[in-house]
């Protein structure tokens, strides 16, 4: 039984991607900003939703531009931060761009791409993120620059931290973390070393009680900050938000 709802649950998932997947084809050419930010929310809570997830949140969003930094687990990450603020600009992987069907609606959100294996690219992203904080935007990044077991952060990368010193928007911090019934920290929700999506999807799917939970920690202001110093202190931020309630 506990397959074939996992097998019920998969099956949902592709058809949800793929409603998801003609939205951003058909419907987002002819939407303003606002239009498509309420369909990114909506169909990122429906997705956890598919998947049998929990999504609790704690905190809110600041209004206007900030550049949102989070630890990063799984994939769904983006989901889970679209579903409470779905006018977040990620930026990620240039590799994502080429995943089947999650690659297009990746891009529907108005990612920014980092090409790593180019040591020039990332000022370019730089450049890019620094410009749409002063523009208002919302942007999103995962300083580690990979995915992490989830019980705390691997050490953050200061580079695109530079953005936000620059542009003299706020920086608000986001710790993410994925539990179930028998775990603190869920292992079904791990996206490491080899794993596939397909793998990650289908370890997603079989998982029983998963929930994710969003805490959402007071902005900072950053000016002029240092920022290696600010990427360590927003480190050991996310670290503490992730311990259980009761060690808080």
């Amino acid at each position: 039984m506990r397959r074939l709802r996992a097998a019920w649950r998969l099956a949902r998932t592709v058809l949800h991607g793929l409603r998801g997947l003609a939205t951003v084809l058909l419907l987002f050419p002819r939407m303003n900003p606002a239009q498509r930010q309420a369909r990114i929310g909506a169909w990122s809570r429906r997705l956890l939703q598919v998947l049998g997830l929990e999504l609790r949140t704690h905190g809110s969003f600041r209004p206007g531009a900030k550049l949102i930094v989070a630890n990063h687990v799984s994939w769904l990450d983006i989901a889970a931060i679209h579903a409470l603020c779905p006018q977040a600009r990620f930026v990620s992987k240039a590799e994502v761009r080429q995943w089947p069907l999650v690659g297009r609606l990746v891009d529907g959100a108005d990612t920014l791409y980092l090409q790593r294996e180019r040591a020039r690219d990332a000022m370019r992203v730089l450049h890019a993120i620094t410009q749409a904080l002063q523009q208002g935007d919302t942007v999103a990044v995962f300083p580690e620059g990979t995915t992490g077991e989830g019980h705390e952060p691997l050490p953050f990368h200061a580079n695109l931290l530079q953005a936000v010193i620059v542009s003299g928007a706020p920086v608000q911090p986001v710790a993410l973390r994925y539990s179930d019934p028998g775990h603190a920290v869920s292992p079904a929700a791990r996206f490491v070393g080899d794993t596939t999506l397909a793998q990650s999807l289908w370890a997603l799917a079989c998982a029983q009680g998963l929930t994710v939970e969003l805490r959402v920690l007071p902005p900072q202001a950053v000016a002029h900050a240092d920022r290696r110093a600010l990427a360590a202190q927003l480190r050991e931020t996310i670290a503490q938000a992730l311990q259980p309630s009761e060690r808080r």
